[in-house]
């Protein structure tokens, strides 16, 4: 039985412009001590995804319209507030994009880490207070007895950072949601990021889920991949093969862009093109657009994922039906 399993998921904004339909029928599972990474671009319904079960879309203007995100036997979409309160911080931690915006500028380091024990514990100050110097050693902060009275502006990004990843664990949760945890920080520090992360989920068996835009971020943290596009999951599958045997054309169009993967000298690969208008239903594909393999049947019905016997799905017609075959980083 999955740790986490979200069926049908769609959350919508209904604004003055229209509904948006940020999240649209999204459907996935986290196993205990796995990492899931969620793939895409701005816009595609990655964060959307996870903030929906956390509770913490604005009701006005989102609204979640559908489907279950069943957490060890609890919906947290249909649970009580006070339910779900038990839950998040505690069992279910979350790592935001921005950790500056994320701690609050006008409170100590020390209190921002202690809250979660004060709610969640029957724990007094003194002892929080030294959980909290512990949990920021385990996070490589160094002086943590003497920097845990400091403020999130006396810290650098990748510190800041690293508080965060203190603040979300120091109630060792079962599952940690990491928001593009490297967003905004140098190459040399993102790779510290990501492997302080997966040592403290070896050490505690926790499952993650790792939302990126950056498909080279998740490739050696990730178990298995799920590839969003215009609030859908359009492939998804073991993070080996989604990256040797691309089913999507948006999959294999992402590993292009990686700058890594170019070849020296080479322009710098671009996807053509924009992502639909979210505030408008989608006849047919909606990558089919920008896609270089589509044809005019693309542009018509529905869109579902198939899977294979290696569990592997993708949502392109055309490649369910071998009409093509898709290869990594290739010009063919």
């Amino acid at each position: 039985m999955p740790l986490l399993d979200v069926r049908n998921l769609r959350t919508y904004f209904h604004t003055r412009g229209g509904i948006t339909r940020a999240v649209d029928g999204v459907s996935f599972h986290v196993d205990k001590g796995e990492t899931l990474g969620i793939v895409g671009e701005s816009g595609s319904g990655k964060s959307v995804t996870c903030y929906s079960m956390m509770g913490l879309i604005p009701q006005p203007p989102g609204r979640i319209e559908g489907g279950e995100a069943i957490f060890g036997g609890t919906d947290l979409l249909s649970c009580s507030d006070e339910e779900l309160r038990s839950i998040r911080g505690r069992r279910v931690a979350m790592i935001f994009q921005d950790p500056m915006t994320s701690l609050n500028p006008f409170m100590r380091v020390e209190d921002q880490l202690i809250e979660p024990l004060m709610i969640h514990q029957d724990i007094s100050k003194a002892d929080a207070i030294k959980r909290a110097i512990e949990s920021l050693e385990e996070v490589g902060v160094p002086e943590a007895e003497k920097r845990i009275r400091s403020y999130p502006h006396e810290f650098s990004g990748g510190m800041r950072q690293r508080v965060m990843i203190a603040m979300a664990l120091i109630t060792k949760p079962e599952l940690l949601i990491a928001d593009e945890p490297t967003t905004a920080l140098d190459v040399t520090v993102q790779a510290q990021i990501l492997e302080l992360i997966a040592n403290l989920q070896k050490e505690r068996g926790m499952a993650v889920v790792l939302i990126s835009h950056d498909l080279g971020v998740v490739a050696g943290a990730a178990d298995r991949i799920m590839v969003m596009y215009s609030g859908k999951v359009v492939e998804t599958g073991e993070t080996e093969s989604v990256f040797y045997n691309p089913r999507h054309p948006y999959n294999r169009a992402l590993q292009k862009s990686i700058p890594s993967l170019q070849q020296k000298g080479e322009e710098l690969y671009t996807i053509p093109g924009m992502p639909p208008d979210p505030t408008q239903i989608v006849e047919g594909c909606a990558f089919a657009p920008r896609c270089e393999f589509a044809d005019e049947a693309c542009k018509s019905g529905l869109y579902e994922l198939k899977a294979s016997a290696s569990e592997h799905a993708t949502s392109c017609k055309r490649t369910q039906n071998k009409e093509i075959i898709l290869t990594p980083n290739a010009n063919g």
